[in-house]
C-alpha cells in the first residue's frame, strides 16, 4: 500500500517541503533509507544522515535548520517521534486481521467467543471463558477456566492466563507472558515451608501492554491490579497484591515485591527493584538498577542508586566514588604527616 506525502502530511498535520506527490510504501531508519521509504529525524545526533539518506520522505521538526539542500521530500511536524508513532499505528491497523477458530484449537463448549475473533491452532480456551470481539489468540496460548479477555486484544504464542483472571480491552500480551501464577507465599515451619494458597486473581485494565516472559502474580486474596495504560517491558515481575498505577511504564527486569502500591505515571528504568509493602507516589522516576527499600511519598521524585537516593545526590556521589582510592591514599598520607607533626611538637 502506497501513501503520498500529501496524504501523510494531512494525517499528521505536517507541512510539506518538496514533492507532495512523492510516495512511500515502507519505513526505514534514516541511516538505512531506501527509495520508497519514509524515515524520521528526531535526535540531533543523526542530523548528518538527512543529507545522505535515500528515503523518499523524511519527517523533521518544524525548527530544524538545514545547512544545504536535501534530496527527500520533508514533512515538518511539531514532534517527529510522535508523528512516526501515529503512522506506524496506522500501518499496523491497515494490515488484514485473521479471523475464525482453527479446527486444531480447543475451545470448551461453555466458552463465549466474540465476533471476528481468531483462535490459532493449539490454543486452549477453558470452561466459562469469555473472549471479546476482535481478539486474536495465537498458538499454544492457554486461557484457563472462568478467565475473561476483552475486545481487540492480542495474545501472542505461549501466553498463559490462569483461572478467574480478568484482562481488559485492547491489551497486548507478548510471548511467554504469564498472568495469574501463584504469588510467592510460604509460611516457615519446623519442617520447611508450607504453601499459602493464593486464592485471589489478577485484573489487567484497558490498553495495557506486557512484554515477553513477564509475570503478574495472582493475589493471596482480592486482586493484583495493573491499571489502565500501563506498559511493562520484557522479563518484568509483578508480585502478589501489587497495584501498578495508570500509565506507569517499566523497563526490562524490573521487580516489584508483594503488596506494593505504585502510583500513576511512574517511570522505572531497567533492573529497578522495589521492596514489599511500599507506597510509591505518582510520577516517581527511578533510574536503572535503583533499589527502592521504602515508600516514596513526594510526587515527582527522581531517584537513583541502591539503596536509592535523590538522583542529583547520586550523580554527585558517583563522581566522588570514582576518586575514593586516591582520596583514601591522601587521607592516610595526611594522617601520617599529622602523627609526625605531633611527635615533633611533643619533643
Amino acid at each position: 500500500m502506497e501513501f503520498s506525502a500529501k496524504q501523510i502530511a494531512g494525517f499528521i498535520q505536517g507541512t510539506i517541503e518538496g514533492d507532495e506527490n512523492a510516495t512511500v510504501h515502507t519505513f526505514a531508519k534514516i541511516e538505512e533509507g531506501v527509495p520508497g521509504a519514509i524515515s524520521f529525524l528526531a535526535n540531533p545526533k543523526y542530523t548528518n544522515y538527512i543529507y545522505e539518506t535515500q528515503s523518499s520522505i523524511v519527517l523533521v521538526s518544524r525548527d530544524l535548520q538545514l545547512e544545504k539542500a536535501v534530496n527527500p521530500t520533508l514533512i515538518r511536524v511539531d514532534n517527529p517521534y510522535e508523528s512516526v508513532a501515529k503512522l506506524l499505528a496506522l500501518y499496523e491497523m491497515s494490515k488484514p486481521k485473521k479471523k475464525g477458530i482453527d479446527p486444531l484449537a480447543f475451545v470448551a463448549p461453555t466458552a463465549t467467543i466474540g465476533e471476528d475473533c481468531y483462535i490459532a491452532p493449539f490454543a486452549y480456551i477453558g470452561e466459562n471463558v469469555k473472549i471479546g470481539k476482535g481478539t486474536q489468540i495465537y498458538p499454544h496460548t492457554v486461557v484457563y477456566d472462568n478467565a475473561s479477555v476483552g475486545e481487540d486484544c492480542l495474545l501472542y504464542n505461549n501466553v498463559s492466563i490462569y483461572h478467574d483472571c480478568k484482562v481488559g480491552n485492547r491489551v497486548i500480551l507478548h510471548s511467554g507472558c504469564v498472568i495469574g501464577a501463584d504469588g510467592f507465599g510460604f509460611a516457615p515451619t519446623e519442617n520447611g515451608y508450607d504453601k499459602i494458597p493464593q486464592i485471589g486473581i489478577v485484573t489487567i485494565e484497558d490498553d495495557v501492554e506486557i512484554g515477553a516472559n513477564s509475570c503478574v502474580d495472582r493475589s493471596t486474596m482480592g486482586s493484583t491490579y495493573v491499571r489502565k495504560g500501563v506498559k511493562l517491558d520484557n522479563m518484568v515481575q509483578i508480585a502478589h497484591n501489587v497495584e501498578v498505577g495508570a500509565n506507569t511504564v517499566m523497563s526490562a527486569q524490573v521487580g516489584v515485591a508483594g503488596s506494593t502500591k505504585i502510583g500513576e505515571w511512574c517511570m522505572f528504568g531497567g533492573q529497578v527493584g522495589i521492596s514489599g509493602h511500599a507506597t510509591i507516589a505518582n510520577r516517581t522516576m527511578a533510574g536503572a538498577q535503583s533499589g527502592i527499600p521504602n515508600s516514596i511519598k513526594k510526587e515527582g521524585t527522581t531517584i537513583q542508586g541502591s539503596p536509592s537516593i535523590d538522583a542529583r545526590n547520586f550523580w554527585k556521589s558517583s563522581a566522588v566514588f570514582k576518586n575514593l582510592p586516591e582520596m583514601w591514599a591522601d587521607v592516610n598520607r595526611m594522617k601520617r604527616e599529622i602523627e609526625e607533626l605531633k611527635n615533633l611538637l611533643n619533643k
